[in-house]
């Protein structure tokens, strides 16, 4: 089923199946998915949850907690986990799957791994197309997880709707970053692994700074594994956010011109490049401005 019609109607139905189709479609800009693009009709409703953070904190396994916790309170989600590509390969492990696999069989949830397929950020090349597909579905919220790394926290923030830095006792270099940036973009902290040595310390200390920006940032103490802290945080995530998300028109003027970029040089052939560039090169004089020049 590769229709556009039957694919978003099955979607509002709450169709996984068709779901996922329309994914893999707009993933691998695979035809119709332009036409799905156009014709979707996303929920601007549906809170989109953005939680990131470096690696190692638990993100996943709090996602996870997350979940079990919402969906015995009869929400029904979506996960969007985001694992980085490799550079020399172009594979990914989409290993995230591995600590949500209890939710596998849970109605209510649905996940889909998105590898970054060499986005510069921790975010899918796709992940905001994606997003407004799954907001035509009949879900209550939308989880993004990202890639740990450089601009993903900014990408995340004009994403999301509310985000969610996951920071672990044993981050304190990771307060430089938050002074340079972090606090700027998260609505909320989360000191995961909160059973560890040194993590009241930790959590005081993010309070302190946190209390110091003119409006107020949650810090949550969760052990994810063991579900603690997930019912005072799931009760802050559904709340509104009072805040206006002031880095999204900057996150769409992007994508636009992504977009635009895209349809542009839709008629070169990567690999035909690679071939002449790989030849031009040989050349004493190689100049990859004149190259380009005898493209455009």
């Amino acid at each position: 089923m590769t229709d556009p019609l039957s694919l978003i109607s099955g979607i509002e139905q709450g169709k996984f199946n068709a779901l996922a189709r329309a994914i893999t479609l707009v993933e691998n800009e695979i035809p119709p998915a332009a036409t799905l693009l156009r014709t979707v009709k996303p929920n601007s409703s549906v809170p989109v949850i953005g939680i990131t953070g470096p690696p190692g904190a638990g993100k996943s396994t709090l996602v996870n907690a997350i979940a079990d916790h919402l969906t015995q309170q009869g929400k029904k989600i979506a996960i969007l986990a985001v694992d980085p590509t490799s550079p020399f390969n172009f594979g990914s492990l989409l290993g995230d799957r591995i600590r949500m696999s209890q939710q596998f069989n849970n109605p209510n949830v649905y996940i889909r791994s998105l590898a970054t397929r060499g986005a510069l950020g921790g975010i899918s090349a796709k992940t905001i197309e994606i997003v407004d597909v799954i907001k035509a579905a009949d879900f209550d919220l939308i989880f993004v997880e990202t890639v740990g790394v450089g601009q993903s926290e900014v990408e995340i923030a004009g994403l999301a709707d509310k985000t969610i830095v996951v920071l672990v006792p044993e981050s304190g270099d990771e307060i430089q970053n938050i002074k340079s940036g972090l606090m700027e973009i998260a609505q909320g902290f989360v000191v995961n692994k909160a059973d560890r040595e040194g993590a009241d310390t930790f959590a005081n200390n993010l309070k302190k700074m946190v209390h110091q920006q003119t409006h107020h940032i949650p810090v949550f103490k969760t052990v994810a594994d063991k579900k603690e802290g997930i019912a005072e945080l799931c009760q802050w995530l559904l709340k509104p956010s009072a805040i206006r998300n002031e880095l999204k028109p900057l996150l769409m003027a992007e994508k636009a011109f992504k977009i635009i970029q895209h349809y542009r040089m839709a008629d070169i052939d990567k690999s035909k490049l690679r071939l002449a560039l790989e030849e031009a090169m040989n050349a004493p004089d190689f100049n990859v401005y004149r190259f380009v020049d005898s493209w455009t």
